[in-house]
C-alpha cells in the first residue's frame, strides 16, 4: 500500500474527533447570537409600543451603566445591530455547511443534495410575481 494511502487512512480519525467539536461551537455562536438579536427585537418593540407622548429620551443599559440617550438614536443603533447580528449569523451558517459536507466527506457518505439552497430575495420573488401575473 502506497505511503500517502497510509497516512490518510491514520489521519482520518482524528479529523472526524475535532470537526463535529468545530460544528457545535458554531451551532452555538448562532444559538448566542440568536438570543442577543431577540432580545434586540425586543427592545425595538418597546420603544415602538412607548408612544410618542412620552420622554424624548430613554435610559439604555451598557454594561453595568445605565445612560439615558434619545430614542431616534437608540433605535437607530439598535437596528445597526441588529443588520450586524444578522450578518453573523448569515455567515455562520454558511461556514456551517462546508463543515458538515466536509464531515460527510470524512465519513464517506456524498454530499447532500439540496443542502446549499438559498431563499430567493426580494427582488426575485417580485420578478417571479410579475411573470405569474402574465
Amino acid at each position: 500500500m502506497p505511503r500517502c494511502m497510509l497516512v490518510a487512512i491514520n489521519y482520518r480519525p482524528h479529523c472526524l474527533k475535532s470537526v463535529p467539536d468545530n460544528f457545535y461551537f458554531g451551532m452555538f455562536q448562532i444559538v448566542d447570537l440568536d438570543v442577543k438579536r431577540n432580545m434586540n427585537r425586543e427592545a425595538l418593540s418597546a420603544l415602538r409600543n412607548e408612544g410618542e407622548t412620552s420622554s424624548e429620551k430613554v435610559k439604555v443599559c451598557f454594561g453595568n451603566m445605565f445612560i439615558k440617550l434619545p430614542k431616534k438614536t437608540t433605535r437607530e443603533m439598535i437596528q445597526k445591530d441588529q443588520e450586524q447580528l444578522e450578518k453573523e449569523i448569515s455567515d455562520i451558517r454558511k461556514r456551517l455547511k462546508a463543515k458538515v459536507n466536509h464531515l460527510n466527506e470524512l465519513q464517506g457518505k456524498p454530499e447532500l443534495t439540496g443542502y446549499s439552497l438559498s431563499p430567493l430575495s426580494k427582488d426575485e420573488m417580485k420578478a417571479i410575481k410579475q411573470m405569474l401575473m402574465r
